[in-house]
């Protein structure tokens, strides 16, 4: 997670600068989420093939790697391969998105909710040290603004890879061939499944939409300094993940559709403030409440989701 804020934050105050236009700033982390998407499928059958621990780590290597050629493209100014690493990242994300699956797989069915936000309370610590790390290693290199920030990515990213080493795989049961596999698009058109995919793309399309946005309009556009900046997003990412205390209470209590509904209730409210005004504060009342609504609807979906299958079944739906 922690790689993915890094792109986040730098990555369109960096295509600003060496961008060939100024249009195509945040196309670095566009890429970051074409990235996500396209490799999504592909981490899936990884952890069907390798196992969790071992396709987490290829995660981690991918993200190392994307890291190291994000820190050579500052340098060089080259903004195509800067644009390849963005998408090196987002392909990494493909991979940590499984760790909530991985959370779910572990417990009763009745605490599925809740051990999808103890791993989103994880992040917390990505949310409270990666925009400051970012900032502050960015002139650690005096000749290359930000590439720094990258190889930091790249030695976070590293760790983790390791660290996956360590990790006990799922407990699997003795036989997966006995139970029934029912062919994918019956279990696509079951109601409550497109309900949950729609309610978590919507909550990461707009999230995305308006977080990778925000550090340009901050920082290049209102010259506000890069300070503030992280601390917007800071709060924006604390928002999107401090709700995880609750949240799996509440969506056991009211079930998953009303907290949807709360969820694009924070999304509105986002919004509205938004629109009224351009300060510091302004920018950040607007990203807490998209956290907000980012929590409650990818943690709802995300709840639906694991009911639509069984476990013969699970990694192509997850994919």
């Amino acid at each position: 997670m922690s790689c993915t804020l890094f792109l986040g934050l730098l990555g369109g105050i960096i295509g600003a600068a060496i961008a060939p236009s100024a249009g195509l700033a945040t196309l670095p982390v566009s890429c970051g989420i074409v990235g996500t998407a396209i490799t999504t499928i592909p981490a899936a059958l990884l952890m069907q093939r390798l196992g969790r621990p071992r396709a987490f780590a290829v995660g981690g290597i991918i993200a190392t790697m994307a890291g190291l050629l994000a820190a050579a493209a500052i340098a060089a100014g080259n903004f195509a391969l800067f644009c390849c690493a963005g998408f090196g990242i987002g392909a990494h994300m493909a991979f940590a998105q499984h760790y909530r699956f991985a959370a779910a797989e572990s417990v009763i069915p009745a605490r599925v909710s809740q051990a999808i936000s103890v791993v989103l309370l994880g992040t917390l610590l990505a949310a409270l040290l990666a925009p400051g790390l970012a900032t502050q290693s960015s002139d650690w290199i005096a000749s290359s603004r930000y590439s720094a920030s990258f190889l930091v990515v790249s030695l976070l990213a590293l760790g983790a890879a390791i660290l996956a080493q360590f990790a006990a795989p799922a407990t699997q049961p003795a036989d997966l061939s006995s139970e029934p596999t029912r062919p994918l698009r019956s279990i696509v058109s079951q109601p409550r499944f497109l309900v949950a995919v729609i309610s978590a793309a919507v909550g990461y399309g707009v999230m995305s939409f308006i977080m990778t946005a925000t550090p340009i309009s901050m920082h290049v556009m209102d010259g506000h300094s890069l300070d503030d900046t992280a601390w917007v997003i800071q709060s924006h990412v604390l928002a999107m993940y401090l709700p995880s205390f609750f949240s799996g209470a509440l969506i056991r209590r009211f079930g998953p559709r009303r907290m949807m509904l709360a969820g694009i209730a924070a999304n509105i409210a986002c919004i509205a403030l938004g629109l009224t005004g351009r300060g510091i504060h302004d920018y950040w009342g607007a990203l807490v409440m998209l956290g907000i609504g980012w929590n409650f609807l990818f943690v709802a979906g995300t709840t639906m989701l694991t009911t639509c299958y069984n476990r013969s079944e699970r990694f192509r739906v997850q994919a």
